[in-house]
């Protein structure tokens, strides 16, 4: 019971938190739901599914329902799509963290307002902020994988 209301609460949040994407809010509400479904789904080192993820299994899955190949391991899906800064931030762009201390380690979804989603290797699949002191001062970029066309296509089709 816990699980599904915490659930519920983080794709409510991101339902709020989508209403400032215009034209982008009902793709937002659609990556809200493919999240909120995982949500809370334990971490493994390697996992890409079935009752668990690692941070890229977790991205490469909700890419995947979007009908988007993402490469398996977060290097190198920071090799995909083209770079976007912070401040450009859109629901649906992958962020990057270097938390191992020698290049990219670990890979979220930008989900608006600030906050992304991403498989916490101490909590699995839940929401943070990208101001948490933890993820600010290991952030290392954004990539912007889904165009327009994409976002509509998953609106539609989902």
């Amino acid at each position: 019971m816990r699980k599904t209301l915490t659930a519920a609460a983080v794709g409510l949040a991101i339902l709020l938190s989508a209403g400032t994407l215009g034209a982008n809010t009902a793709s937002a509400s659609t990556l809200s739901s493919v999240v909120s479904s995982v949500y809370g789904t334990p971490y493994k080192m390697g996992a890409t599914g079935n009752g668990a993820f690692d941070c890229s299994g977790f991205t490469k899955y909700v890419f995947q329902k979007m009908g988007v190949t993402l490469a398996r391991q977060s290097a190198a899906q920071y090799k995909q799509g083209t770079a976007v800064a912070k401040a450009q931030l859109k629901a649906g762009d992958l962020v990057f963290f270097n938390t191992l201390g020698n290049g990219v380690s670990h890979v979220g979804i930008y989900m608006g307002s600030g906050t992304f989603a991403h498989a916490s290797s101490s909590k699995g699949v839940r929401v943070d902020k990208l101001s948490n002191s933890y993820y600010a001062n290991r952030y290392v970029g954004a990539k912007r994988i889904l165009s327009q066309y994409s976002y509509k296509t998953f609106a539609v089709n989902l």
